[in-house]
């Protein structure tokens, strides 16, 4: 018998029951009333362990979700703090790189303008020396030129022309 017919009959000895006077009351049997109360405890316990086995379900679906929900936060903590640690290495290599390349930028500006340098000294060394050699090619061709103008006068005298 299940829980509900047995509510039913208890519901309908309790509104059958003869009323007493004056008074909200009734008197009911209480050897019927024993005996519904004794079908309930019969019928209690196969829906108790059926609701029983329902709740023991939900709740272990309810730990297992909470553990996977835990496992899950943790896994995706661990995986934010490598990324994190990636992208902190990634920064930091990435700074490392933008400073070597200043410094690279820098020392090959510098060696560009000591070869500038060194080049314009050179050049001007260099315009220097031509100059002082042209000079003294140049004396040495008028003395040149001056003999031979000389000897062309002396000769000239005594040579038809």
């Amino acid at each position: 018998m299940d829980i509900v017919n047995v509510i039913d009959k208890l519901e309908a000895l309790v509104s059958t029951s003869r009323k007493m006077p004056v008074t909200r009351s009734r008197l009911v049997d209480a050897e019927k009333v024993n005996e519904l109360v004794e079908q309930l405890r019969l019928a209690i316990p196969q829906d108790v362990r059926a609701s029983q086995e329902v709740i023991e379900k939900k709740d272990a679906i309810l730990n297992q979700a909470q553990l996977d929900g835990r496992r899950i936060r943790s896994e995706a903590e661990e995986e934010f703090r490598v990324r994190l640690n990636q992208n902190d290495l990634m920064d930091a290599a990435r700074r490392k790189a933008e400073g070597l390349v200043e410094d690279a930028e820098r020392k090959s500006s510098r060696l560009m303008e000591q070869a500038e340098s060194e080049s314009r000294k050179t050049r001007a060394e260099t315009d220097s020396y031509t100059i002082q050699s042209l000079r003294s090619l140049e004396r040495e061709m008028t003395n040149v030129l001056a003999s031979v103008r000389k000897g062309l006068e002396s000769l000239g005298s005594t040579v038809p022309v």
